[in-house]
C-alpha cells in the first residue's frame, strides 16, 4: 500500500469530476460499459477502496482539516500543485506544446522563488496559467489507445494507458527525484495523500447522496473525462466513444 500511495499519493480527482458532471448533466452514459471487461475484478476493488477511503482516509483528512487553519490548508495544496507543474511542463513538452511547457515551467520557477516554494501562487497572477496534463494524456497524443477500465488498488480509476501514465508522472515528480532521503519523502507523500483529500470531503458527499449506482456513475465520467482531456477539450465527433481506439 505505502508504494501505491507513493506513485500518485492517492488519485482523489475522481470525486471532483463525477460529482460535477451529476450535478451539471445527471447519469447519462456513453456506452462505457463496452470498456469494462474487466468489471468483476473492479467492482470488488472499487468497495475495497471505498471501505478504505471511509476507515482511513477520510477519517486523516477530517483530522487534518480540523487541525490545520485554513490559510495553511491553501498553502499545502498550492505546494504540492507547484510540485506537479514539473510533470504538466515535461508533458507539454512531449506533446509538443511549446508555449504551455515554457509557461509551465515558468510557473514553476516564479512560485517556487517568489512564492515561497509555492505556498503562494504569483504565476497566475502574472498571467502564467495552470495546465492540466499527464502522461496519460501524452500516450493519448501519441495514439495509444485507452485500454480497458481499471480500478487501481488506493488510486481509483484508470486505464492500462492511465496506469503506465501514473508510473512515468511519479518517476519525475520532484519529492521522487529530489529528496534524497526516505522519511522526508514518506512524509511527503502522506501529507499530500491527506491534503488532497481533505479538499475533496463535500465532493464525496454529493457522489453518495446522489449516484444510484456510484461504480458506474465513477467509471464513465471518468472514461468521459479522461477522453475529454486527451483531445484538448475538441473530442472528435462521434455517436458512440470507443474508448480501446481512441
Amino acid at each position: 500500500m505505502k508504494l501505491l500511495l507513493m506513485i500518485k499519493g492517492c488519485q482523489f480527482n475522481w470525486l471532483w469530476v463525477a460529482a460535477l458532471a451529476l450535478l451539471v448533466s445527471g447519469c447519462a452514459t456513453t456506452g462505457a460499459e463496452e470498456a469494462d471487461p474487466w468489471e468483476a475484478f473492479n467492482r470488488p476493488m472499487y468497495i475495497f477502496n471505498e471501505k478504505l477511503d471511509k476507515y482511513v482516509a477520510k477519517p486523516l483528512a477530517r483530522g487534518y482539516q480540523a487541525v490545520t487553519p485554513a490559510p495553511v490548508d491553501r498553502g499545502i495544496t498550492r505546494f504540492f500543485a507547484n510540485l506537479n507543474d514539473v510533470p504538466i511542463a515535461l508533458n507539454n513538452l512531449l506533446q509538443f506544446k511549446f508555449g504551455d511547457a515554457l509557461s509551465d515551467a515558468g510557473r514553476f520557477g516564479v512560485n517556487s522563488t517568489i512564492g515561497i516554494l509555492g505556498f503562494l501562487d504569483i504565476a497566475t497572477s502574472m498571467g502564467l496559467e495552470k495546465h492540466e496534463e499527464d502522461f496519460g494524456q501524452t500516450l493519448g497524443k501519441w495514439g495509444f489507445p485507452s485500454g480497458p477500465y481499471l480500478v487501481l488498488p488506493v488510486l481509483g480509476p484508470s486505464s492500462m494507458r492511465d496506469a503506465v501514465g501514473i508510473a512515468g508522472d511519479w518517476v519525475v515528480n520532484p519529492i521522487f527525484v529530489g529528496v534524497d532521503d526516505a522519511a522526508v519523502s514518506w512524509s511527503l507523500w502522506g501529507v499530500r495523500y491527506v491534503d488532497r483529500r481533505a479538499d475533496l470531503l463535500k465532493a464525496s458527499r454529493i457522489l453518495q447522496s446522489a449516484a444510484l449506482d456510484p461504480y458506474s456513475f465513477v467509471r464513465d465520467s471518468y472514461l468521459q473525462r479522461r477522453h475529454h482531456l486527451v483531445f484538448d477539450g475538441n473530442p472528435p465527433e462521434a455517436e458512440e466513444i470507443d474508448f480501446f481506439a481512441e
